[in-house]
């Protein structure tokens, strides 16, 4: 059923508001609101952008009475990445079972986010997730509080007090790493980071600082590449780490999809891996098994956290729409450490040590 023409959103803003500054009618933005695809998509850019300047958004209290379904938006950016892919899986197995329907939106860039926003909620979402590295956003976590949409954000480093969460211990996790290569004798360590605005990437980074200072060892600014989480990235990491007359033992990257880069290029200098070097992750993404050799890394539990994610969300949304508070809620699971071919070759399909919580 469309939305009535007189609905006034929570922001204050009417539909009429929106038509006035998209300079269309107000059944059009009813029509976009709801997703009709009977729309141009320039019109439904205009509309989108109009909500967003308003912060408009479909009375929750008047959806509720009219639609059955629960609305569970996905706002992602990098969808290459291995990790979005495993998140997905998850989501979409949880969404099934609790009667949730996923609706997903792309958010490039900053400038974008907002009118993503506005699309999630013109087509039915009643709470969005945020994995990274948009969990992390601060002007769209604003944004949506601002709104009163119910948000979970999924593995950012350092959640905020007033939006759910959930993640695990990225610092912790790090030092397990960097513990383990130590206590396998490695002295020259060197580092791939990810990406410096997702918190996560400067906990991992943190981790590795601190272990190197705990045992003594000095890190020398040629053993420190940047990176941005992406495969590619790692590749030029690698060349810089890599490209010296002077090699670590062993290369720590802050996550697989950089990792595999990293073998990638060693493969290229004819260096055997682990033979000549150590190569560690973390995340533990489909990536990590599928190069040869599989790779020794910090298991991220995607899948659980995308469900758990999920319930949480959904749980928000039923409490909203009976009239009740919505409480941000921070779930921390435990990471395990799986160590594998690309750290010892006697260590294929083991699995070191038990599932360590932050």
């Amino acid at each position: 059923m469309p939305v009535k023409q007189t609905d006034r959103s929570q922001t204050g803003a009417t539909i009429y508001d929106v038509a006035r500054i998209a300079g269309v009618s107000a059944m059009t933005v009813s029509r976009v609101m709801n997703g009709n695809t009977h729309v141009s998509e320039a019109t439904r850019d205009k509309v989108t952008a109009a909500a967003a300047s308003l912060n408009y958004q479909v009375n929750f209290a008047a959806r509720a009475a009219r639609v059955g379904t629960l609305g569970v938006g996905l706002l992602y950016s990098n969808p290459s990445s291995a990790y979005l892919s495993a998140f997905l899986v998850g989501a979409m197995e949880q969404c099934s079972q609790s009667g949730g329907q996923l609706i997903l939106e792309r958010c490039d860039d900053m400038r974008s986010q907002r009118s993503a926003i506005a699309r999630l909620i013109a087509n039915g979402a009643d709470g969005i997730l945020v994995p990274p590295p948009l969990c992390d956003s601060k002007s769209a976590l604003k944004q949506l509080d601002q709104i009163g949409m119910p948000t979970v954000a999924i593995a950012t480093g350092r959640p905020l007090a007033g939006v759910s969460a959930v993640r695990i211990d990225d610092y912790e996790g790090a030092m397990a790493m960097m513990r383990y290569l130590l206590g396998l004798g490695h002295t020259d360590i060197a580092f791939v980071q990810g990406d410096p605005l997702h918190t996560p990437a400067q906990l991992r980074y943190q981790a590795y600082l601190d272990a190197m200072e705990q045992a003594g060892l000095k890190v020398a600014p040629e053993r420190v590449a940047p990176g941005l989480f992406t495969y590619r990235s790692g590749l030029s990491a690698a060349r810089q780490l890599l490209g010296r007359k002077s090699r670590p033992s062993a290369i720590f990257a802050a996550n697989d999809d950089m990792a595999a880069a990293v073998i990638a290029v060693a493969h290229g200098l004819h260096l055997q891996v682990p033979e000549d070097l150590v190569v560690c992750g973390f995340d533990d993404t489909p990536v990590a098994t599928t190069v040869w050799p599989e790779l020794t890394t910090i298991h991220q539990p995607i899948g659980d956290m995308a469900r758990a994610a999920v319930d949480l969300l959904i749980e928000q949304i039923r409490r909203r729409r009976a009239g009740g508070p919505v409480v941000a809620q921070h779930k921390l699971l435990p990471f395990t450490l799986i160590a594998r071919e690309s750290s010892d070759p006697a260590a294929a399909g083991a699995q070191d040590g038990d599932a360590l919580t932050g």
